[in-house]
C-alpha cells in the first residue's frame, strides 16, 4: 500500500519520537490488560473488513464474467386468415334451393298479396 504526500499530509511531522509518545499515551489510557484486547478487536475488525471487501470484489468479477442474459423470445403469433379471394368466391357453386315453399307472388300494381284459396 503506497501513500502519497497528499494522503498523509496531516501526519507530515510525525516521526519516531512522536509515535513513541502516542503509544505511551494509549498504554496509559487503556492499561496493560486492555491493550491486548483492544489490539485483538482491531485485528478482528480489519479481518472482517478485508473479507467483506474481497467478497464484494469476487461478486463483481463473477458478474463481469457471466454472459449477458439472452433477449426474451418474440411473442408467438397466430396465423391470421387472409382476405378471401374474390375470384375464388365467384367460382363457388350457387347455394342449393331452399326446402321452404316460396312466398306468394304479388301481382304488379298491387300492394297486398293475394289470399291463398282454400
Amino acid at each position: 500500500m503506497t501513500f502519497s504526500a497528499h494522503t498523509l499530509a496531516f501526519i507530515e511531522g510525525v516521526g519516531g519520537p512522536e509515535l513513541m509518545m502516542i503509544m505511551l499515551i494509549v498504554l496509559v489510557l487503556f492499561g496493560g490488560k486492555k491493550l491486548p484486547e483492544f489490539a485483538r478487536g482491531l485485528g478482528k475488525s480489519m479481518r472482517e473488513f478485508k473479507k467483506a471487501a474481497s467478497g464484494v470484489e469476487e461478486e463483481i468479477r463473477r458478474a463481469m464474467d457471466e454472459p449477458p442474459p439472452a433477449p426474451p423470445a418474440p411473442p408467438v403469433r397466430t396465423a391470421v386468415p387472409a382476405a378471401p379471394d374474390v375470384a375464388a368466391v365467384a367460382a363457388l357453386p350457387a347455394a342449393p334451393a331452399s326446402p321452404v315453399a316460396p312466398a306468394a307472388e304479388v301481382p304488379p300494381g298491387s300492394a297486398v298479396p293475394p289470399q291463398p284459396q282454400t
